[in-house]
């Protein structure tokens, strides 16, 4: 469960986003979606899949709980596995509805108050115009800025406990 949880949303951001005309016009710089929609819609359907009876015995007291599908083809009853899988995907499709409109609600409210996207000339400047610094510059692949935008504070306080606070990386011989 574990594996799968991990590479699937992996192969999903990494793969499939730069595949699908869909992914490439979302603004997902962080991969958000691929990393708790994927992720978590994978990990609870997989849980319906390796539901343990034994646990569940523990967690659920009366006798209406469902193992999970992997379970149930031991027992034969693989109609009581696909219904927790169908509990899993309701539970899944009333978490998806609940975020879209609670999500959809946050972003008019705060819409109202300030902009939700930059300025077209600050994207094209990317992070540089609002940190006055380059984020995920990997590879060599992007370019910085001369002159940060941000205030640049010298080291007074390091420079300080440096002379006061030094440790000799070397002992002498006589210690």
């Amino acid at each position: 469960m574990g594996a799968l949880s991990g590479s699937i949303p992996w192969y999903t951001m990494m793969v499939l986003h730069k595949k699908s005309a869909f992914f490439q016009s979302v603004d997902d710089t962080l991969g958000v979606f691929h990393t708790h929609a994927v992720a978590g819609l994978l990990g609870g359907i997989l849980s319906g899949v390796f539901a343990k009876p034994d646990l569940l015995r523990i967690m659920y007291q009366d006798t209406n709980y469902c193992p999970g599908l992997f379970y149930t083809f031991f027992k034969g009853e693989v109609d009581h596995g696909f219904r927790q899988i169908w509990y899993q995907l309701l539970g899944a499709g009333f978490i998806i509805v609940w975020n879209v409109v609670i999500t959809s609600l946050i972003c008019i409210l705060i819409s109202r108050i300030v902009d939700l996207r930059m300025k077209e000339e600050d994207l094209e400047v990317g992070d540089d115009a609002a940190h006055g610094e380059e984020a995920y510059a990997l590879w060599g692949d992007g370019e910085r800025m001369r002159i940060p935008l941000r205030l640049h504070i010298g080291p007074t306080i390091p420079s300080l406990c440096r002379k006061r606070f030094s440790i000799p990386l070397t002992r002498k011989e006589g210690e």
